[in-house]
């Protein structure tokens, strides 16, 4: 019975190491973006429209979803430009390219996420 605990325990540790490397790798593997210039493609090519000034989405047409500080990798953020889901137009490679989609991830991940509940003080009361 120990022994079954101790491989029980051993696969999950395993697991756990391996979901955080995996995280750290997809970080690691965006490439890298000028945030200033990605502003510039996400403002002049209308991003805004929808996913707000501030990457806070929106209900534009539908709801768009936060951009500020994505967790989704670059290649999951380039793959929604491509090959989008809902109502979002797909940008081929002679709209934007894989550089300017770089940039407007480096801009997106510069922006600040949505505050937790916790730290707006009127909901702590």
């Amino acid at each position: 019975m120990k022994s079954l605990k101790r491989i029980a325990v051993t696969a999950f540790a395993v697991a756990a190491l391996g979901a955080g490397a995996a995280s750290i790798a997809a970080a690691q593997d965006a490439p890298q973006g000028n945030a200033t210039n990605g502003k510039r493609i996400f403002l002049a090519d209308g991003c805004f429209t929808c996913h707000g000034r501030s990457g806070q989405g929106g209900a534009y047409n539908g709801p768009a979803p936060i951009l500020a500080h994505t967790a989704l990798p670059f290649d999951g953020f380039k793959g929604q430009l491509r090959n989008p889901s809902d109502d979002m137009p797909a940008y081929s490679d002679a709209v934007l390219s894989d550089k300017d989609i770089a940039d407007i991830y480096a801009f997106v991940q510069t922006l600040p996420g949505p505050s937790s509940a916790k730290d707006i003080a009127i909901l702590n009361n």
